[in-house]
């Protein structure tokens, strides 16, 4: 972790060197983070992917159900101009993440649709530990345990949020039930009934395994997303609780998004963001002077802050954001780091070292996206160079936190990002691309294993550890497992080897969370739901590997 950059106010805007890209006086080229808890810690930077979250959370395996994902192809050529812009050099790229702006849904069984009439086919459970451990071979890691899903959710499935872990417990949220299970079996260690719908959460737990998730106000329709209810996770006790106060006609108090930095959950929206001390509930601060207003936090030991800067948050059009690394309990800014006007922040991939991914969806006939590597103090340092890869990112909804997304890592010296899916031999794969932070340029470049995916998820010891899918549905089917590549790339090194006993459960996880810390790692479903609730209580919802 590198130490806290010094205090300083805003910093001038970068002002790109003669000669380098961006410049529109010559001819553009090509355009193109908290301390570990055993056994499954946190890394020490987005994305919430710790055993690197997400956290952190792969694309669906070619079994899973529909991405979330952003998948997104660098253009050939930019305007001259284009990319220089404010404190900053940039990439721009152009693309269509796919989507149709509907909430996913849950999966839908793998099995033949059954007429009117047709009786419903016998009931099997699904399979616990013992039973998938019966098939392991020699290398591969034991299945310690399978934790089915055990919650009634309404038609069309529920969001799982979390996993969150304190100590020995593993906690999740799901329709209006938060639940805490051992981390050692599996086994749950307490239960509690929320009295509403959460609609927002952090990534990350506190320290001393506490969480703060926001709720509706009642159980009827699309209430006001404004209670916060404070939860110890070592016990499942219920704590502290709040209501948000509006703070204007434009605050529908929706799109919230929450992070945890120390002792400090901030709950952020539009027009402003409010600080609550998590040890007590007490209210810290919340609109600051002047017109920009910070509306999402990065949680973990590093809290970067995305803000807003308009006189008026109804008016439309362009308008101007920064990023700045903020002291939670106070709010003052420690560094500022100014985006082109008419660009925003989308997420930040990394936190220590700082690199942030921006859109611009606004006056262009396609969405584009920049990515910038910043320095500890906020100044920019580069850009990706990519070529012609294309990469795909995934990312949670739009507007919700911006610290959970999968599929990227970074240190000091390397950042690395996924490639989208490609065919190769009649099955999709992908690859991982490594880029020099002091240049952008593409270090190296690895594939996966035919027919698998790999996502990068934080770097450990300088390697960076990946999540490796299992392969689809084939004679010779091959588990997944967490891979290690060096600082130079070369051939993946398994880390730790899923059982190919274990790949249908463990590619049946929606769009799955994974965790690892300490050899042993945890994939968990972030959707859940079934044909019928017989179906959908015994869903495998997370399972465990590790000896």
């Amino acid at each position: 972790m590198s130490q806290p950059p010094p205090q300083q106010g805003f910093g001038a805007p970068y002002e790109p060197r003669p000669g380098v890209y961006g410049d529109p006086g010559q001819a553009q080229p090509g355009p193109h983070g908290q301390q570990p808890r055993p056994p499954y810690g946190y890394p020490p930077q987005p994305p919430a992917v710790p055993y690197g979250r997400d956290q952190p959370q792969p694309p669906a395996p070619p079994s899973g159900g529909r991405s979330r994902g952003r998948v997104v192809g660098l253009v050939a050529a930019v305007l001259a101009g284009v990319l220089v812009i404010g404190a900053g050099v940039w990439f721009v790229v152009g693309g269509d993440d796919g989507s149709d702006g509907k909430k996913p849904v849950a999966k839908e069984s793998a099995g033949p649709k059954r007429p009117g009439g047709e009786p419903r086919p016998e009931f099997t459970p699904a399979p616990g530990a013992d039973e998938l451990d019966k098939g392991r071979k020699k290398g591969e890691a034991k299945v310690r345990w399978v934790q089915k899903n055990g919650v009634d959710v309404p038609a069309g499935g529920g969001t799982v949020r979390g996993p969150w872990v304190a100590g020995d417990v593993v906690a999740k949220a799901m329709y209006r039930t938060v639940s805490g299970y051992s981390v050692e079996d599996g086994t749950r260690r307490w239960s509690l009934l929320l009295p509403a719908d959460f609609c927002a959460a952090p990534t990350l737990p506190s320290a001393d395994g506490k969480i703060v998730l926001a709720l509706r106000a009642d159980t009827t329709g699309e209430a006001d997303c404004d209670r916060l209810q404070m939860i110890d996770l070592t016990t499942g006790k219920a704590g502290w609780t709040a209501t948000l106060d509006r703070s204007g006609s434009m605050d529908g108090l929706s799109h919230i998004a929450m992070a945890v930095n120390g002792d400090v959950v901030t709950v952020g929206r539009l027009t402003r963001t409010d600080a609550y001390r998590i040890g007590d509930g007490k209210h810290l601060w919340d609109r600051l002077p002047g017109s920009c207003q910070p509306y999402a936090f990065t949680s973990g030991a590093v809290p970067l802050a995305a803000v807003d800067c308009r006189k008026d948050p109804s008016e439309d059009g362009t308008f101007d954001q920064e990023v700045r690394r903020m002291d939670p309990a106070t709010g003052r800014a420690v560094w500022t780091y100014k985006v082109k006007k008419g660009w925003r922040i989308d997420q930040f991939f990394s936190v220590d070292p700082p690199v942030v991914s921006l859109r611009k969806d606004e006056d262009t006939p396609e969405p584009m996206w920049a990515i910038a590597f910043l320095n500890a103090d906020g100044t920019f340092r580069a850009q990706p160079v990519p070529g012609k890869e294309n990469f795909a990112v995934r990312c949670g909804e739009e507007g919700e936190n911006l610290d959970n997304c999968i599929g990227v890592a970074a240190d000091d010296d390397t950042f690395y990002v996924t490639t989208e899916p490609a065919p190769v031999r009649g099955e999709l794969s992908n690859a991982v691309v490594a880029f020099d932070m002091r240049t952008g340029k593409i270090k190296w470049k690895v594939p996966a294993p035919h027919a698998q995916h790999l996502y990068p998820l934080r770097v450990e010891d300088g390697k960076v550890l990946l999540y490796l899918s299992p392969s689809p549905p084939v004679d010779d089917r091959a588990g997944g497992g967490i891979m290690a590549l060096g600082p130079q790339g070369g051939a993946l090194r398994p880390v730790l080897r899923h059982p190919a006993s274990a790949a249908h459960v463990e590619s049946g996880m929606f769009e799955p969370a994974v965790r690892y810390s300490g050899g042993r790692s945890l994939i968990t479903s972030t959707m859940v739901g079934a044909d019928d609730d017989e179906e959908e209580l015994d869903q495998q919802t997370m399972i465990a590997f590790g000896d």
